[in-house]
């Protein structure tokens, strides 16, 4: 990846034009940059798909958005100084771009993936995977407000982190079969896939638990359904949040007013991210990708 100049691009039906102010760095850019990115662009293209910014330009059939209004959403081309995005968010009242990234990414994601498809309740017990990330992050915080119990992995360095916002376990990840017994966990957020996600549904609730698959970064796994049949009886549910806004805009409009909630509860408190300048995001993609940052990363532009 390296910096290049190109025109500003312009805001199509249904478009908005964003100046960026800061663009979220996610593990789906790994994923892109491998190539292992479902629908994902083909090099060579303009990386990132998460950006904070003013409006400077509204496309035909817009409505709810107006130049000057400062927004976040996702699209293609977010590592740059101007993007074009279709689904867009208001930024919260009195949070900076860089303090809203992960608002829709990470916060949005984890909050459908408990609540909505894993339906936690007060008592639940939940197993949180690669805590000490965006998503990671949020998904304890969200978890610990609605009364659950917090089983959470991540790597030792990061363990103090983690249980700072909230876990009532930290543990790595290759201590999960003799920390946490079969049939144990009411929801699984599954983020790691490989052996790990054959190891979470073993782990699930026999008959009641769900695990909620929202990433795959240690590659693909699977289970058979004679397996899901005698063996693991458990819900499998798959989580992608460009699919879930498209397909069920309704639920999606929910998420978004209890995140709102959340805000205003202040359980979803204003981000910290860690700000790099744009020239040094291959260097950010290569340590996201070794496992070696804590929390929601940001380019600059």
């Amino acid at each position: 990846m390296r910096v290049v100049e190109v025109g500003v691009p312009v805001a199509s039906v249904g478009e908005v034009l964003v100046r960026v102010g800061a663009a979220g760095v996610n593990f789906a850019d790994v994923m892109q940059t491998r190539g292992t990115y479902d629908g994902g662009p083909r090099p060579p293209y303009l990386a990132g798909f998460e950006a904070a910014g003013e409006v400077v330009a509204v496309g035909s059939d817009v409505t709810g958005v107006a130049v000057g209004e400062h927004v976040i959403g996702t699209g293609y081309g977010a590592f740059a100084e101007y993007m074009v995005m279709s689904d867009v968010v208001p930024v919260p009242t009195g949070w900076t771009d860089e303090q809203s990234l992960g608002l829709v990414l990470n916060w949005a994601t984890a909050l459908a993936a408990l609540r909505h498809l894993g339906q936690l309740t007060t008592g639940d017990t939940v197993l949180i995977h690669a805590a000490a990330g965006g998503v990671g992050q949020a998904a304890v915080r969200i978890a610990k407000y609605y009364g659950a119990t917090v089983i959470a992995t991540a790597s030792a360095a990061k363990h103090d982190v983690v249980r700072r916002l909230g876990a009532d376990r930290v543990i790595e990840l290759g201590e999960l079969d003799a920390e946490v017994s079969g049939g144990s966990v009411d929801v699984v957020l599954e983020s790691v896939g490989g052996e790990t996600f054959r190891r979470s549904v073993e782990v699930a609730r026999r008959v009641t638990g769900k695990v909620i698959v929202i990433g795959a970064a240690a590659g693909e796994s699977s289970i058979s359904n004679w397996e899901l049949n005698f063996k693991h009886p458990v819900h499998v549910i798959g989580h992608h949040l460009t699919t879930f806004i498209q397909h069920a805009p309704d639920l999606f409009a929910e998420v978004m007013a209890e995140l709102q909630r959340l805000i205003d509860a202040g359980v979803y408190p204003p981000g910290r991210p860690t700000v790099y300048d744009l020239a040094d995001g291959p260097k950010v993609l290569a340590e996201l990708e070794a496992g070696v940052t804590v929390g929601k990363l940001a380019l600059k532009p």
